[in-house]
């Protein structure tokens, strides 16, 4: 059947400092490939990476390339326009993807009345703060219908939106967005995908404490609105501490 025509993926993982983690994302990339049953390339793009990243992903057999920049979409895009493979998937290395991942994607993608899309997102632990703010992230999504989490769609259809906004923060969203109007104007949805989920990863919350953003929220005000206004030095720095330094 056309719908279980099984086309070449392509998965882009970002990486800063992962040694910790990579193994257990390209282990789970693998289960679902295996779920797949078709041709899966694993690309790990390595941003500044001092430890042993790059020789724990070839060790397990994924390509990897290396990017110096210090914005996350520039880091996915190196790997998308680098794939091999019909169809791109992202994910960051930190998280893991459930078994069926690769398998319902390429199924929604080849009934052809979907663009791409993205996939809920279930934190690896729960409390009372996690849960909150799985809350808050479900009503956003399902408000603005700009799913996150893992990224999927055609490699020409990234190359046609040229691949992630390139922004600092929130590139997700925009990047959604830009894949939801390219859809649109092609007759096609903008998606999520319903049996499978991206396994969020907790360990800010584990170092730094599960109300963590909503701390950073508060002691952040003024950085934020000086952001708003158009002054994004505080902020900057703010993102560097939490994302692109955040491994050393």
């Amino acid at each position: 059947m056309a719908m279980m025509k099984k086309r070449t993926v392509t998965v882009v993982i970002p990486a800063h400092n992962e040694e910790r983690y990579v193994s257990r994302c390209i282990g789970s990339i693998r289960e679902a490939a295996e779920v797949y049953g078709g041709e899966v390339e694993i690309i790990v793009v390595c941003n500044r990476c001092t430890d042993r990243t790059a020789d724990i992903a070839r060790e397990l057999g994924a390509r990897v390339l290396t990017n110096e920049d210090r914005c996350i979409a520039k880091v996915r895009n190196a790997g998308i326009f680098a794939a091999n493979g019909d169809i791109v998937m992202t994910i960051d290395c930190d998280n893991r993807m459930t078994r069926g991942t690769i398998r319902e994607a390429v199924r929604l993608l080849n009934t052809g009345r979907f663009i791409g899309g993205g996939a809920p997102i279930r934190f690896e632990r729960y409390s009372l703060p996690l849960y909150l703010n799985d809350l808050l992230c479900r009503a956003s999504f399902a408000a603005t219908g700009l799913y996150c989490g893992i990224f999927w769609a055609e490699k020409r259809t990234f190359t046609e939106v040229g691949g992630f906004v390139e922004k600092k923060a929130m590139e997700d969203a925009a990047t959604a967005k830009r894949l939801r109007a390219y859809g649109k104007a092609l007759g096609k949805r903008y998606t999520t995908l319903r049996h499978n989920c991206l396994i969020n990863s907790t360990r800010k919350y584990d170092d730094l404490g599960d109300w963590l953003y909503l701390k950073l929220m508060i002691q952040n005000a003024g950085a934020l609105a000086r952001a708003a206004l158009g002054d994004r030095t505080d902020l900057d720095k703010l993102l560097d501490r939490l994302f692109y330094d955040y491994n050393g």
